[in-house]
C-alpha cells in the first residue's frame, strides 16, 4: 500500500492570528475584571460575583452593578465601534492614517451632539440619532466635495481634514455663543465614559450590535476595494456605491461611540494599524481583531484614568491622546522614510 499524504498549505500568519485573538480576548477579560475590582472601593472576586448575581441592597451590588459594570460594557462598545470604523476607513482609503477623528466624521457627530446638549437638552434621548446624523451629513459633505470624476481616497482624506477644521470651528463658536450652558458639555468634549450607566448602555447597545454585525458581513466588499478601484470594477463591483455605503457605516459606528463617550480620538487610528503589523491586512481577521482590541484599549485606559490619578479622574480622551499622538507622529515619520526609499 502506498500512503498518499496530502499537504495542506497553512498561511504563515495563521498561528500568529490565532494567538492574537486568544491574547486579545484574555486581555479584555482580565482588564474588565480588574476594572470591576479596582477603584476608591476595592472588591475581591467573590464580592464581584455577589454584586453581579445577587439583587440586594449591599455595597457590592450598588457599586459593581449600578456603576462599574455598565461603564465597562459601554467602554467595550465604544472601543469596538471606533476601532472598526478606523479599520474600515483605512482599508477603503488605502491610507494607514485614516481615522473617524482625522477625516472629520467624529467632529460631525460631535457638533450634532453638542447642539442637542446645550441648545435642545429636552431631547437628550435623541443624542445617538443626532450624533449619527451629524456624522452621516459630514460624511456626505466630504464625499460631495471630493467628487470630481470619482471620489478617490486621497481626495476624501484631504477634504476630510479641511472639513474637520471647519466643523471644529463651528463647535467652538457654539460654545462661545452658549457659554452659560457649556459647563456640562466640557467633560464630554475631552472624551470619556465617566458617569455612564445602564441608561447609556441601553441607548446604544442595539445600534452598536447591529452596526458591528453589518461590519462583519461587509468584509468581502472591503477586501474588494483593497484590490484597487480598477480591479474591483473588473470584478463587477460598483466601486463608488460600495465606498459610499462603507463610509456611511463608519459614520454610524463613530456616531454611536461619540454619543455616549464624547470625542475620544486615536482608537480608530492606533488599534487597526498595530494589529495590521501583527496579523496582516486581511480584513476577515483585522476587523474582528480591531473590535476586540478597541474594546480592550478603552476599558484599560478608563481604568487607568480613574485610578492612577486618584482623586482626580482624567478623561479617557486625554489619556489616549497622550498615547495616540506620538504614535501618529511615528506613522508619519515611517511613511516619510518609506517615500524617501522609494
Amino acid at each position: 500500500m502506498v500512503a498518499i499524504q496530502s499537504s495542506v498549505k497553512v498561511h504563515p500568519l495563521a498561528k500568529k492570528r490565532r494567538w492574537t485573538f486568544i491574547v486579545l480576548t484574555a486581555l479584555l477579560l482580565i482588564v474588565s475584571i480588574a476594572s470591576l475590582m479596582i477603584g476608591p472601593v476595592r472588591f475581591s472576586l467573590t464580592e464581584i460575583w455577589h454584586g453581579l448575581t445577587v439583587a440586594d441592597s449591599s455595597l457590592e451590588r450598588r457599586v459593581i452593578w449600578e456603576l462599574r459594570f455598565p461603564r465597562v460594557l459601554v467602554g467595550m462598545l465604544v472601543g469596538a465601534c471606533l476601532a472598526i470604523a478606523g479599520a474600515i476607513l483605512q482599508a477603503i482609503m488605502r491610507n494607514p492614517l485614516a481615522d473617524p477623528g482625522i477625516i472629520g466624521v467624529s467632529s460631525g457627530a460631535g457638533i450634532a451632539a453638542i447642539t442637542i446638549m446645550i441648545i435642545f437638552p429636552a431631547y437628550i434621548t435623541l443624542l445617538p440619532l443626532a450624533a449619527f446624523l451629524g456624522a452621516l451629513i459630514t460624511a456626505l459633505l466630504i464625499y460631495l466635495l471630493a467628487w470630481k470624476g470619482g471620489a478617490t481616497p486621497v481626495k476624501i482624506v484631504l477634504v476630510g481634514v479641511a472639513v474637520n477644521a471647519i466643523v471644529g470651528a463651528g463647535t467652538n463658536a457654539l460654545m462661545l455663543l452658549y457659554s452659560d450652558r457649556v459647563q456640562a458639555a466640557l467633560p464630554w468634549l475631552s472624551g470619556g465614559i465617566a458617569g455612564v450607566g445602564w441608561s447609556h448602555f441601553q441607548m446604544i447597545v442595539y445600534y452598536a450590535i447591529g452596526a458591528i454585525i453589518i461590519s462583519m458581513f461587509s468584509v468581502k466588499y472591503i477586501r474588494m476595494l483593497r484590490l484597487g478601484d480598477d480591479v474591483a470594477k473588473l470584478l463587477g463591483q460598483r466601486v463608488e456605491v460600495i465606498r459610499f455605503l462603507l463610509i456611511v457605516l463608519s459614520a454610524l459606528l463613530a456616531g454611536i461611540a461619540v454619543s455616549v463617550s464624547g470625542l475620544i480620538g486615536f482608537v480608530g487610528l492606533v488599534i487597526p494599524h498595530i494589529l495590521r503589523l501583527i496579523i496582516g491586512s486581511d480584513d476577515r481577521f483585522l476587523v474582528p481583531a480591531s473590535a476586540i482590541g478597541g474594546a480592550f484599549i478603552v476599558v484599560f485606559a478608563d481604568m487607568i484614568a480613574r485610578t492612577v490619578f486618584d482623586p482626580i479622574e482624567l478623561p479617557v480622551g486625554i489619556l489616549l491622546a497622550f498615547i495616540g499622538g506620538p504614535f501618529f507622529l511615528y506613522l508619519i515619520q515611517r511613511n516619510r522614510k518609506g517615500d524617501a526609499r522609494a
